[in-house]
């Protein structure tokens, strides 16, 4: 009987707190491996987001500058070259293709037009008929009204809105402006579609297009603009920042052959302890540093990881100008 007890007797109460001690140990350790894992999963995630993010925002603003400047035909009195621009009534305020404000995180505001016909410049063959502001023109493909007509006369240009275009069948053609500023019979006349000024900054960690957010996770912008030694020339001698350039100077603005532009993504896990210690935009030169990232706005910005994707942009429409300018 006693060997019969024994057999049904279970655990004993110190088996029992020994299979409690491994369980739990066991337990602990599990829970630590799980927790490392999610841990490293966040960083992962978060790194592959902020790839993403940087990669979309950096396309972005590379597809609207590769059109900057389009369609500012380079002909002999290329609109690059205009010391006067009259805007009239359009809203327009810049023909420049690409401006750069300066901050801690840069805002870059480029220019262009939509012609379907590329803006080629019409000569104007007469003013005035039928009515006082219709323009006699060869043809005028590519002119749809409310567009917006450049026109040219040496180095006087005027931007004026077309309220009117004759059937593409009328032959010699007629384009109606909203205002005659600059139009002569001998001057040119050029269709740029819809004028678009876009504008690409950041904001509490978005990229905005024309202040709505396009993209997460972006917390600064940094530019430079690639000048040559001449206007003539489309070798970049020089990476400057924005504010050493005068816009207003045509002679200063039609040295702008490049944009070299850092679009900083930050992954959105903020780690116990600081993770980053500075960032560079790219690298630099004694004669041409890069510019400086400054996220310090943020107390905790440090126990942060970012990623810094750069290039460079050719404005492509001023460089195919280097012939006229």
């Amino acid at each position: 009987q006693s060997t019969l007890f024994r057999k049904h007797s279970g655990f004993t109460l110190v088996e029992i707190m020994v299979g409690l001690a491994i369980g739990m140990l066991a337990t602990l350790v599990i829970l630590q491996v799980i927790s490392m894992f999610e841990a490293q999963k966040r960083v992962t995630t978060g790194s592959a987001d902020a790839q993403t993010n940087g990669s979309v925002a950096l396309y972005q603003i590379v597809r609207e500058l590769n059109l900057a400047g389009y369609p500012l035909m380079p002909v002999d009195n290329s609109p690059l070259e205009c010391t006067t621009v009259t805007f009239g009534s359009t809203g327009i305020t810049s023909i420049t293709p690409i401006s750069i404000t300066n901050g801690t995180s840069d805002t870059l505001t480029i220019r262009y037009g939509n012609s379907a016909m590329g803006g080629i410049p019409m000569t104007i063959t007469g003013m005035g008929a039928p009515t006082a502001n219709d323009a006699t023109v060869n043809n005028n493909l590519g002119c749809e009204t409310g567009d917006i007509a450049l026109v040219l006369n040496s180095a006087t240009c005027a931007l004026t809105r077309i309220t009117d275009v004759s059937p593409a069948s009328t032959v010699p053609a007629t384009i109606t402006l909203s205002e005659t500023t600059n139009a002569i019979a001998g001057g040119s006349l050029a269709c740029v579609g819809v004028w678009n000024e876009i504008d690409f900054s950041v904001n509490n960690g978005n990229l905005e297009r024309e202040g709505t957010p396009i993209v997460a996770g972006i917390v600064n912008i940094q530019a430079q603009y690639g000048v040559s030694t001449a206007t003539d020339s489309n070798q970049v001698s020089q990476w400057v920042e924005p504010d050493t350039v005068n816009l207003t100077d045509i002679s200063q603005r039609n040295r702008i052959k490049a944009v070299r532009i850092a679009v900083v993504a930050r992954n959105d896990k903020m780690e116990a302890n600081n993770v980053t210690t500075a960032l560079s935009a790219w690298t630099g030169s004694a004669s041409s540093p890069a510019p400086a990232i400054d996220l310090s706005a943020d107390a905790d910005w440090q126990r942060y990881r970012y990623r810094v994707f750069e290039t460079i942009v050719p404005l492509r429409n001023v460089i195919w100008s280097r012939d006229t300018l």
